[in-house]
């Protein structure tokens, strides 16, 4: 390689590492972690994996070769899946050693390693993996969060070729780099789910789980609109940053409502009594209020509106009111309805995951609907309730959401249980 094209290498791992630390949310900077270093070296696939307790768990996989035989604005399927760790896998043998793993041919171990290459995937996609080189994401501590996989390295012309030590140095200084990215987002992370709890504990029914299906359904939705509208790449990645964490507090002001109501099961709630509920939403704009950046604008626009109807009916709410101006546990006032793009884009997003989430899961009142009911009824208030073109969006992308649905219930997440 020449020390031109080294020194490009070099200057494009700085602007990448800067990138990554803009990132705010751990599931959106794993991924781009993953990109990123795919770009790096000129891999075709790959994946990156967290550890879970005694477990590693898939969270993305990249393959270029897979994704060129899906429709355009499509994703290759959603997997979800974990495993021991231990000596036996690739991955696991990464955790384990603490050290990177470069394999030439992963149909072709040398017979003194430890570890097995499993084809099951490959035999299912019709995919061949050769060239791989795994690292350990190791914190400062020592302690180790996952293991980037990179499969696949590639020359000029798109031949297979095995990752070189010139390789080696590039992804080993990046892993370095995302680790303390990786870190920072963390935090970002302990301190949402902080707040989750708190919220969970007054009412049952915005679970952890509930949250984080939301928060998940809502990029993907997200990721296909920008998709059908030819969203430039860089503003589609700051917006599903922060709409990531931005889903996750749509309920935050659910907090200031009293358990008398909050919690209350039958009878139905009085109109007062409703209203009161109503309420949760000026409450959780207030959590942000003021907002110093555009995630914090994000939280209150999601707080504050993801409970307005696309049509401008009465049936939404807050509507056109200063919820500045709210007491927290007071019934809200008669307001003109927001509609249409009055409404921002992000709430609309949340609107449609929150009530798909609903309607597919167990509350203390109601049964679970079927998934198709539950799409069918999001579709059928197209235009009502919700943007179109969202549910347009939504329902191009019906599989990755079962598929998303499934992982939560894999992953030990049984119905919500109010």
């Amino acid at each position: 390689m020449s020390s031109t094209t080294k020194e490009q290498k070099l200057q494009s791992l700085i602007e990448m590492e800067r990138m990554l630390n803009e990132i705010q949310d751990l599931d959106v900077l794993l991924e781009r972690i993953l990109t990123e270093a795919r770009k790096i070296v000129h891999a075709d696939a790959g994946s990156i994996y967290v550890v879970e307790g005694n477990n590693l768990r898939i969270k993305y996989a990249q393959n270029d070769t897979q994704l060129k035989t899906v429709p355009a604005g499509s994703k290759i399927p959603y997997v979800s899946f974990s495993f021991p760790i231990s000596k036996k896998s690739i991955a696991g043998y990464c955790v384990v050693s603490g050290e990177p793993v470069n394999i030439a041919d992963a149909y072709n171990l040398s017979e003194d390693v430890p570890f097995s290459f499993n084809r099951a995937t490959d035999e299912e996609t019709g995919y061949r993996s050769t060239s791989m080189f795994c690292i350990p994401l190791k914190i400062a501590s020592g302690k180790i969060l996952g293991v980037l996989q990179i499969i696949n390295a590639q020359d000029e012309n798109g031949n297979v070729i095995p990752f070189d030590s010139d390789s080696e140095l590039y992804i080993t200084h990046f892993a370095a780099s995302a680790v303390q990215a990786l870190e920072h987002a963390r935090l970002i992370g302990n301190m949402i789910k902080s707040l989750q709890l708190m919220a969970q504990f007054r009412d049952p029914k915005e679970t952890f789980k509930h949250v984080e299906r939301v928060s998940s359904f809502a990029i993907e939705i997200y990721d296909r609109w920008a998709a059908n509208n030819n969203v430039p790449f860089f503003e589609q990645q700051k917006y599903r940053d922060n709409l990531k964490i931005a889903a996750k507090c749509h309920d935050f002001g659910k907090v200031a409502v009293q358990d008398a109501i909050l919690k209350k099961i039958t009878p139905r709630l009085t109109c007062d009594e409703r209203n009161i509920m109503k309420g949760h939403t000026c409450a959780g704009a207030l959590i942000f209020n003021e907002p110093e950046s555009a995630l914090e604008e994000m939280c209150r626009d999601v707080a504050l509106r993801h409970h307005e109807w696309w049509d401008g009916q009465d049936k939404g709410y807050p509507g056109d009111f200063d919820f500045s101006k709210y007491e927290p546990g007071m019934a809200i006032p008669q307001a003109k309805p927001l509609k249409g793009e009055e409404i921002p884009l992000s709430a609309r997003i949340v609107s449609i995951a929150d009530v798909f989430d609903a309607l597919s899961h167990k509350r203390a009142y109601k049964s679970a609907w079927s998934l198709e009911d539950s799409f069918f009824e999001i579709e059928k208030l197209s235009g009502n309730q919700f943007d179109p073109e969202l549910v347009k969006a939504f329902l191009q992308i019906k599989d990755r959401i079962i598929a998303i649905n499934s992982a939560f219930v894999a992953n030990g997440s049984v119905e919500d249980i109010d």
